[in-house]
């Protein structure tokens, strides 16, 4: 069955591929969503994996009837494009690259990846090494129309993202403003120390954002609830509403009509045969039809 026409955002999961990449866009359409999150290997080992034919054709043939043209695919947590290891380096360059091929190949508009971490070199470092990464994918995949997405990170050890203005500064290093953007996670800027659990908090953080990065260049959000206090810089996802930033937080990003084209993915637990999806997506979309206290376009 194609995706609910009722709920009018692009609201999603990530989703297994279990059974083949064309499984993903199913089980987001029995699920209601009108966007969807995959990996397009295995999330947890450098292997990789050529795309035949075949199956690009079943993925894309999946999307199209179940309605679902807002996906992004998550590279693998093994790449670290801010490192000094040049070995590594180099094998995280490829694995992006390819990513992006892959992407590309079977029309998924975003690639999410992580900054990285510095892994003592110092910030400075990292961002250079991160920046330097990306001008050599975008000279090996050329044009494309695929987007890379730098995600939000919590701030963990040595990680790179938590702040704005290391994001910002990434992105004013390399050269191809079309070809990048900015996911946003919920959870990792709890973490890193953006509050969102209210009205104040939630519009000063947002100014933030649009001051330092712009909104226009917000293309994700994925909405994960933190298990972890504000300014914890740990990155522990928890389902909506029950953790430290509450359903408050989320209602009012579920409003915020600047954010309504923008594609919402969950990443939360899943629970059995996804049933915990359905239930944050049930609570999503019932945040987005009540009333805030006060409208969020006066901000």
């Amino acid at each position: 069955m194609p995706a609910t026409k009722s709920f009018q955002q692009y609201l999603g999961a990530h989703l297994s591929v279990a059974g083949g990449l064309h499984k993903a866009p199913q089980r987001a359409a029995a699920l209601g969503c009108t966007a969807l999150q995959i990996f397009t290997k295995n999330g947890n080992t450098w292997k990789e994996r050529v795309l035949e034919a075949k199956e690009i054709q079943q993925f894309k043939d999946a999307s199209r009837t179940a309605g679902i043209r807002e996906i992004a695919a998550h590279t693998s947590y093994l790449i670290n494009i801010a490192g000094p290891d040049n070995e590594k380096w180099d094998r995280s360059v490829d694995a992006l690259t390819r990513e992006l091929v892959r992407a590309e190949q079977l029309a998924i508009p975003y690639v999410v990846q992580h900054p990285g971490n510095h892994m003592g070199a110092g910030t400075d470092a990292g961002i250079k090494r991160i920046a330097e990464a990306v001008c050599r994918v975008f000279d090996q995949t050329g044009s494309t129309r695929t987007r890379l997405l730098l995600e939000t990170t919590a701030g963990q050890g040595s990680g790179i993202g938590h702040r704005f203005g290391q994001l910002a500064d990434i992105l004013e290093r390399v050269a191809c403003p079309d070809q990048m953007g900015i996911c946003l996670d919920t959870c990792h800027i709890f973490g890193a120390g953006y509050d969102i659990r209210d009205h104040r908090a939630y519009r000063r953080t947002m100014e933030r954002f649009d001051a330092v990065l712009g909104l226009e260049n917000l293309h994700l959000i994925h909405l994960n609830d933190s298990k972890k206090g504000l300014r914890s810089r740990v990155d522990r996802h928890e389902h909506i509403g029950r953790g430290a930033i509450g359903e408050e937080g989320f209602r009012l990003l579920m409003q915020d009509r600047r954010l309504q084209k923008i594609p919402k993915i969950l990443e939360t637990p899943k629970g059995k045969a996804d049933e915990m999806d359905a239930v944050n997506l049930a609570l999503l979309r019932r945040l987005a039809g009540k009333p805030t206290v006060r409208e969020l376009e006066s901000t």
